[in-house]
């Protein structure tokens, strides 16, 4: 069994249109504690992260304390939304979540984000086995991925997390199939569990 914790970033400096070089804000850097909190008792063994500054940072105070390398993979960078910056980014992602197809001409579509990060996924599944492992990601990118193990998951729910940061997303994994997903409130410590994972589905797998 894989434990997958995905954490999406804290707060970033919004003033920084640069998107893979966007810092944290000051109550971003503060919120991190909640992160290495959240993250102490749950024997990560690994630590992965989009190569985007916010997603790393985010992870930096557990990982330290740990004394555990941070793991850049490219493919768990955020969505590509165009060249430039995007004012009405509401109206632009609701039609992304209409249709999976839908990016602008120097971004990315839903599916192709989807695609790349489950990759990604995969790849820390073959490369930590039954062990515990946490991933610093994005909202756009952890809520495709969100939508490839549960399909309910859509632009709703998207709108519910957008300004939820830091966020976690707790995987459940029996080799390479999904058997539980849980949504953690850093901030509440509220849990919404949108796949259970039930004992008897543990013991016949092992």
């Amino acid at each position: 069994m894989t434990q997958l914790y995905f954490i999406r970033h804290a707060q970033p400096n919004f003033e920084n249109h640069k998107d893979s070089e966007r810092e944290l804000s000051p109550k971003g850097r503060k919120d991190c504690a909640l992160v290495t909190e959240f993250l102490l008792d749950k024997n990560i063994s690994a630590v992965y992260s989009s190569p985007f500054r916010r997603a790393v940072d985010t992870l930096g105070e557990f990982a330290a304390l740990r004394g555990l390398p941070i793991r850049i993979l490219d493919d768990f960078r955020e969505r590509r939304v165009d060249s430039g910056w995007i004012e009405d980014f509401t109206a632009f992602s609701r039609r992304q979540w209409e249709d999976f197809s839908y990016r602008l001409s120097g971004g990315e579509c839903l599916r192709e984000v989807q695609a790349r990060n489950l990759r990604a996924l995969r790849r820390v599944l073959r490369e930590c086995p039954d062990a515990s492992v946490a991933v610093g990601t994005h909202g756009t990118a952890l809520s495709t991925l969100l939508n490839a193990y549960d399909p309910g998951f859509g632009h709703a729910d998207f709108e519910r997390i957008k300004t939820l940061m830091p966020w976690a997303v707790h995987f459940t994994f029996f080799g390479e199939e999904c058997a539980g997903i849980e949504e953690i409130n850093l901030f509440t410590q509220e849990v919404k569990i949108r796949k259970e994972v039930v004992a008897s589905y543990e013991l016949e797998t092992l």
